[in-house]
Protein backbone atom coordinates (compact mmCIF):
# COMPACT_ATOMS: atom_id res chain seq x y z
CA UNK A 1 0.00 0.00 0.00
CA UNK A 2 1.30 3.19 -0.80
CA UNK A 3 0.02 5.90 1.36
CA UNK A 4 0.76 9.72 0.43
CA UNK A 5 -0.55 13.30 1.62
CA UNK A 6 -1.36 16.49 -0.40
CA UNK A 7 -3.49 19.37 -0.41
CA UNK A 8 -7.31 19.01 -1.77
CA UNK A 9 -7.83 20.62 -4.80
CA UNK A 10 -11.45 21.98 -5.77
CA UNK A 11 -11.77 18.75 -7.72
CA UNK A 12 -11.44 16.64 -5.16
CA UNK A 13 -14.64 18.06 -2.67
CA UNK A 14 -17.08 16.42 -4.37
CA UNK A 15 -15.28 12.88 -3.41
CA UNK A 16 -13.95 14.09 -0.04
CA UNK A 17 -17.40 14.95 0.80
CA UNK A 18 -18.63 11.05 -0.36
CA UNK A 19 -16.13 9.67 1.78
CA UNK A 20 -16.86 11.63 5.17
CA UNK A 21 -20.19 10.52 5.01
CA UNK A 22 -20.22 7.32 4.02
CA UNK A 23 -17.41 6.81 6.42
CA UNK A 24 -19.51 8.84 9.85
CA UNK A 25 -23.11 6.91 8.81
CA UNK A 26 -21.08 3.47 8.70
CA UNK A 27 -19.71 4.33 11.59
CA UNK A 28 -22.98 5.07 13.59
CA UNK A 29 -24.46 2.38 12.01
CA UNK A 30 -27.40 4.52 9.30
CA UNK A 31 -29.11 2.06 7.06
CA UNK A 32 -28.22 3.84 4.35
CA UNK A 33 -24.61 5.82 5.33
CA UNK A 34 -24.64 8.57 2.74
CA UNK A 35 -27.38 9.90 4.44
CA UNK A 36 -24.75 11.26 7.57
CA UNK A 37 -25.23 14.99 8.08
CA UNK A 38 -28.66 15.53 5.34
CA UNK A 39 -27.98 18.69 2.92
CA UNK A 40 -25.16 20.18 5.26
CA UNK A 41 -22.06 21.06 3.63
CA UNK A 42 -18.80 21.68 5.12
CA UNK A 43 -16.13 21.00 2.51
CA UNK A 44 -16.34 23.96 0.16
CA UNK A 45 -16.51 26.92 2.08
CA UNK A 46 -14.11 25.56 4.07
CA UNK A 47 -11.34 25.20 1.73
CA UNK A 48 -12.22 28.46 0.16
CA UNK A 49 -11.38 29.80 3.76
CA UNK A 50 -8.25 27.87 3.71
CA UNK A 51 -6.68 26.30 0.54
CA UNK A 52 -3.76 25.23 2.54
CA UNK A 53 -5.56 23.66 5.50
CA UNK A 54 -7.70 21.00 3.71
CA UNK A 55 -5.76 17.78 3.26
CA UNK A 56 -6.45 14.38 1.87
CA UNK A 57 -4.69 11.00 1.85
CA UNK A 58 -4.16 9.06 -1.53
CA UNK A 59 -3.48 5.06 -1.08
CA UNK A 60 -2.26 4.13 -4.74
CA UNK A 61 -3.25 7.20 -6.24
CA UNK A 62 -6.64 6.53 -4.44
CA UNK A 63 -8.76 9.21 -2.52
CA UNK A 64 -9.19 7.18 0.91
CA UNK A 65 -9.66 10.35 2.78
CA UNK A 66 -9.35 13.72 4.04
CA UNK A 67 -9.28 16.30 7.53
CA UNK A 68 -9.36 19.83 7.40
CA UNK A 69 -7.68 22.18 9.91
CA UNK A 70 -9.03 25.20 11.32
CA UNK A 71 -7.59 28.53 12.29
CA UNK A 72 -9.11 31.02 14.80
CA UNK A 73 -5.74 32.32 15.64
CA UNK A 74 -4.70 31.34 18.85
CA UNK A 75 -6.30 28.13 19.01
CA UNK A 76 -7.17 25.70 16.44
CA UNK A 77 -9.32 22.82 15.82
CA UNK A 78 -9.86 19.94 13.16
CA UNK A 79 -12.47 17.67 11.63
CA UNK A 80 -14.01 16.29 10.03
CA UNK A 81 -11.35 13.74 9.96
CA UNK A 82 -12.72 10.55 7.83
CA UNK A 83 -11.39 7.73 5.81
CA UNK A 84 -12.89 5.23 3.55
CA UNK A 85 -14.37 2.31 5.77
CA UNK A 86 -12.57 -0.28 3.40
CA UNK A 87 -9.08 1.46 4.69
CA UNK A 88 -10.06 1.62 8.69
CA UNK A 89 -7.12 0.29 10.95
CA UNK A 90 -4.66 0.94 8.86
CA UNK A 91 -2.96 3.93 10.30
CA UNK A 92 -4.66 6.42 7.87
CA UNK A 93 -6.37 8.76 10.46
CA UNK A 94 -2.77 8.85 12.17
CA UNK A 95 -1.30 10.83 9.31
CA UNK A 96 -4.09 12.78 8.55
CA UNK A 97 -3.84 14.16 12.30
CA UNK A 98 -0.16 14.67 12.09
CA UNK A 99 -0.08 16.69 9.34
CA UNK A 100 -2.63 19.18 10.78
CA UNK A 101 -0.68 19.34 13.96
CA UNK A 102 2.37 20.04 11.43
CA UNK A 103 -0.20 23.10 9.76
CA UNK A 104 -1.45 23.96 13.55
CA UNK A 105 2.38 24.68 14.00
CA UNK A 106 3.09 26.84 11.22
CA UNK A 107 0.22 29.16 12.43
CA UNK A 108 1.80 29.55 15.91
CA UNK A 109 -1.32 27.76 17.49
CA UNK A 110 -1.39 28.22 20.95
CA UNK A 111 -4.02 26.14 22.11
CA UNK A 112 -6.00 23.64 20.20
CA UNK A 113 -8.78 20.70 20.40
CA UNK A 114 -11.55 18.61 18.66
CA UNK A 115 -14.87 17.04 18.94
CA UNK A 116 -15.60 13.22 18.61
CA UNK A 117 -17.91 10.71 19.98
CA UNK A 118 -17.87 10.23 23.77
CA UNK A 119 -18.77 6.63 24.10
CA UNK A 120 -16.13 5.57 21.42
CA UNK A 121 -12.54 4.10 22.98
CA UNK A 122 -11.27 3.89 19.65
CA UNK A 123 -11.54 7.64 18.95
CA UNK A 124 -9.83 8.16 22.39
CA UNK A 125 -7.61 6.01 22.06
CA UNK A 126 -6.50 7.22 18.43
CA UNK A 127 -6.68 10.74 19.71
CA UNK A 128 -4.87 10.12 22.90
CA UNK A 129 -1.38 9.26 20.89
CA UNK A 130 -1.58 12.82 20.06
CA UNK A 131 -2.06 14.52 23.32
CA UNK A 132 -5.53 15.17 23.06
CA UNK A 133 -7.48 14.36 26.09
CA UNK A 134 -11.55 14.78 27.01
CA UNK A 135 -12.41 17.50 29.70
CA UNK A 136 -16.33 18.29 29.07
CA UNK A 137 -19.44 16.98 27.03
CA UNK A 138 -20.57 19.15 24.47
CA UNK A 139 -24.41 18.91 23.84
CA UNK A 140 -25.80 19.97 20.06
CA UNK A 141 -29.09 21.84 21.26
CA UNK A 142 -31.85 22.78 19.11
CA UNK A 143 -35.46 25.01 19.32
CA UNK A 144 -37.80 24.97 17.11
CA UNK A 145 -39.24 28.68 15.68
CA UNK A 146 -42.44 29.16 14.30
CA UNK A 147 -42.49 31.43 11.65
CA UNK A 148 -45.06 33.53 12.42
CA UNK A 149 -43.71 34.27 16.11
CA UNK A 150 -43.00 37.76 16.91
CA UNK A 151 -39.84 38.28 19.00
CA UNK A 152 -39.78 41.25 21.19
CA UNK A 153 -36.96 43.01 20.14
CA UNK A 154 -37.31 46.75 20.63
CA UNK A 155 -34.82 47.15 23.96
CA UNK A 156 -31.61 45.04 22.26
CA UNK A 157 -29.32 47.29 19.75
CA UNK A 158 -28.04 44.80 17.08
CA UNK A 159 -27.32 44.48 13.62
CA UNK A 160 -26.21 42.26 11.00
CA UNK A 161 -22.67 42.02 9.76
CA UNK A 162 -24.33 41.84 5.63
CA UNK A 163 -26.09 45.25 5.91
CA UNK A 164 -23.03 47.09 7.37
CA UNK A 165 -21.70 49.25 4.77
CA UNK A 166 -17.37 48.58 4.09
CA UNK A 167 -16.11 50.68 6.17
CA UNK A 168 -18.48 49.74 9.50
CA UNK A 169 -17.84 46.22 8.90
CA UNK A 170 -13.61 46.65 9.20
CA UNK A 171 -14.63 48.15 12.36
CA UNK A 172 -17.28 45.43 13.25
CA UNK A 173 -14.10 42.97 12.57
CA UNK A 174 -11.90 44.21 14.59
CA UNK A 175 -14.20 44.76 17.53
CA UNK A 176 -15.18 41.04 17.41
CA UNK A 177 -11.43 40.40 17.63
CA UNK A 178 -11.32 42.61 20.77
CA UNK A 179 -14.62 40.72 22.34
CA UNK A 180 -12.91 37.06 21.72
CA UNK A 181 -9.24 38.28 22.84
CA UNK A 182 -10.96 39.31 26.30
CA UNK A 183 -12.61 35.40 26.24
CA UNK A 184 -8.74 33.62 25.58
CA UNK A 185 -5.92 35.88 24.11
CA UNK A 186 -5.37 35.98 20.68
CA UNK A 187 -9.07 33.81 19.52
CA UNK A 188 -9.98 35.11 16.39
CA UNK A 189 -13.32 33.96 14.32
CA UNK A 190 -13.26 36.84 11.72
CA UNK A 191 -11.98 34.49 9.44
CA UNK A 192 -15.48 32.90 10.13
CA UNK A 193 -17.56 36.03 9.73
CA UNK A 194 -16.10 36.40 6.14
CA UNK A 195 -16.53 33.07 4.78
CA UNK A 196 -19.88 33.56 6.07
CA UNK A 197 -20.82 36.96 4.17
CA UNK A 198 -18.25 36.33 1.09
CA UNK A 199 -20.09 32.80 0.04
CA UNK A 200 -23.94 33.91 1.88
CA UNK A 201 -23.56 31.36 4.05
CA UNK A 202 -26.29 32.84 6.64
CA UNK A 203 -25.95 35.73 8.55
CA UNK A 204 -23.44 37.43 11.64
CA UNK A 205 -25.15 39.07 13.97
CA UNK A 206 -23.44 42.16 16.33
CA UNK A 207 -25.43 42.83 19.87
CA UNK A 208 -23.89 46.41 20.82
CA UNK A 209 -24.49 48.38 24.06
CA UNK A 210 -23.84 51.97 22.74
CA UNK A 211 -20.70 51.67 20.66
CA UNK A 212 -19.05 48.63 22.43
CA UNK A 213 -19.58 45.13 20.93
CA UNK A 214 -20.81 43.25 23.60
CA UNK A 215 -21.65 39.97 21.54
CA UNK A 216 -21.55 38.14 18.74
CA UNK A 217 -22.92 35.14 16.88
CA UNK A 218 -21.56 33.49 13.34
CA UNK A 219 -24.95 31.71 12.21
CA UNK A 220 -25.03 29.15 8.99
CA UNK A 221 -28.52 28.98 7.57
CA UNK A 222 -30.03 26.44 5.30
CA UNK A 223 -29.03 23.49 2.64
CA UNK A 224 -25.39 23.38 1.79
CA UNK A 225 -24.32 24.96 4.52
CA UNK A 226 -22.88 23.59 7.97
CA UNK A 227 -27.15 23.70 9.36
CA UNK A 228 -28.47 21.94 6.29
CA UNK A 229 -32.46 22.69 4.90
CA UNK A 230 -34.93 24.31 7.92
CA UNK A 231 -31.60 25.12 10.47
CA UNK A 232 -29.86 27.94 11.57
CA UNK A 233 -26.72 27.10 13.28
CA UNK A 234 -24.75 29.05 15.45
CA UNK A 235 -21.13 28.23 14.75
CA UNK A 236 -19.82 30.33 17.13
CA UNK A 237 -21.03 32.78 19.01
CA UNK A 238 -19.72 34.34 22.44
CA UNK A 239 -20.15 37.63 24.77
CA UNK A 240 -18.31 40.06 26.25
CA UNK A 241 -17.02 38.65 29.93
CA UNK A 242 -18.31 40.72 32.84
CA UNK A 243 -20.87 41.16 35.43
CA UNK A 244 -23.35 42.01 32.94
CA UNK A 245 -22.44 38.41 30.70
CA UNK A 246 -25.32 36.68 31.55
CA UNK A 247 -27.45 39.00 30.91
CA UNK A 248 -26.06 39.93 27.05
CA UNK A 249 -25.73 36.24 26.34
CA UNK A 250 -29.98 35.81 27.06
CA UNK A 251 -30.15 38.94 24.56
CA UNK A 252 -27.65 37.25 21.85
CA UNK A 253 -30.17 34.19 21.96
CA UNK A 254 -32.66 36.16 21.89
CA UNK A 255 -31.21 37.73 18.66
CA UNK A 256 -30.63 34.51 16.82
CA UNK A 257 -34.18 33.48 17.60
CA UNK A 258 -34.97 36.58 15.99
CA UNK A 259 -32.99 35.53 12.85
CA UNK A 260 -33.71 32.27 12.58
CA UNK A 261 -37.43 33.42 11.89
CA UNK A 262 -36.24 36.74 9.40
CA UNK A 263 -34.52 33.73 7.23
CA UNK A 264 -37.29 31.60 6.94
CA UNK A 265 -35.76 28.70 8.97
CA UNK A 266 -37.83 26.53 11.32
CA UNK A 267 -35.00 25.59 13.97
CA UNK A 268 -31.42 26.97 16.01
CA UNK A 269 -29.10 25.05 16.00
CA UNK A 270 -26.15 25.39 18.77
CA UNK A 271 -23.37 23.78 20.26
CA UNK A 272 -22.68 24.42 24.43
CA UNK A 273 -19.76 22.98 25.85
CA UNK A 274 -20.80 21.97 29.38
CA UNK A 275 -17.88 24.16 31.11
CA UNK A 276 -20.08 26.83 30.68
CA UNK A 277 -23.05 25.64 32.71
CA UNK A 278 -24.27 29.07 33.49
CA UNK A 279 -24.77 28.82 29.72
CA UNK A 280 -25.92 25.72 30.02
CA UNK A 281 -28.70 26.54 31.63
CA UNK A 282 -30.05 29.65 29.63
CA UNK A 283 -30.57 27.91 27.05
CA UNK A 284 -32.27 24.97 29.02
CA UNK A 285 -34.29 27.85 30.53
CA UNK A 286 -35.41 28.88 26.98
CA UNK A 287 -36.42 25.40 26.04
CA UNK A 288 -33.48 24.30 23.86
CA UNK A 289 -33.08 20.25 23.88
CA UNK A 290 -30.24 18.18 23.06
CA UNK A 291 -30.38 16.52 19.91
CA UNK A 292 -26.81 15.06 19.82
CA UNK A 293 -23.71 14.34 22.45
CA UNK A 294 -20.14 15.06 21.90
CA UNK A 295 -17.19 15.49 23.99
CA UNK A 296 -14.26 18.07 23.50
CA UNK A 297 -10.71 16.67 23.74
CA UNK A 298 -8.06 19.66 24.36
CA UNK A 299 -4.62 19.47 24.04
CA UNK A 300 -2.37 18.58 27.24
CA UNK A 301 -5.46 18.92 28.81
CA UNK A 302 -5.38 23.18 28.35
CA UNK A 303 -8.95 24.81 28.73
CA UNK A 304 -8.96 27.30 25.81
CA UNK A 305 -11.88 29.45 26.44
CA UNK A 306 -14.22 26.37 28.05
CA UNK A 307 -14.59 27.51 31.44
CA UNK A 308 -17.38 28.50 33.63
CA UNK A 309 -17.13 32.65 33.29
CA UNK A 310 -17.28 32.11 29.32
CA UNK A 311 -20.53 32.77 27.96
CA UNK A 312 -20.14 31.05 24.45
CA UNK A 313 -21.61 28.81 21.83
CA UNK A 314 -19.55 26.55 19.52
CA UNK A 315 -18.29 22.62 19.13
CA UNK A 316 -15.58 21.86 16.93
CA UNK A 317 -17.27 19.54 14.43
Amino acid sequence: MQLSLRLLQPQDLANADHIFRLAFGTFIGLPDPMQFSGDASYFPHRWRMDPSAVFGAEVDGKLVGSNIAVNWGSFSFFGPLSVHPEFWNQGIAQRLIEVVLDRFNDWNTVQSGLFTFPNSTKHHVLYSKFGFYPRFLTYIMSKNISSTSQIPLAQLQWSRYSQLNESDKLAALKSSRRLTDAILEGLDVSQEILTVDTNQLGETVLLWSGSQLVGLAVCHAGANTEAGSNICYVKFAAVHPGPLAQQHFEQLLEVCEHLTSALNMTQLLAGINTSHYEAYRCMLARHFRIEITGISLHHNHESAYHRPDVFALSDWR
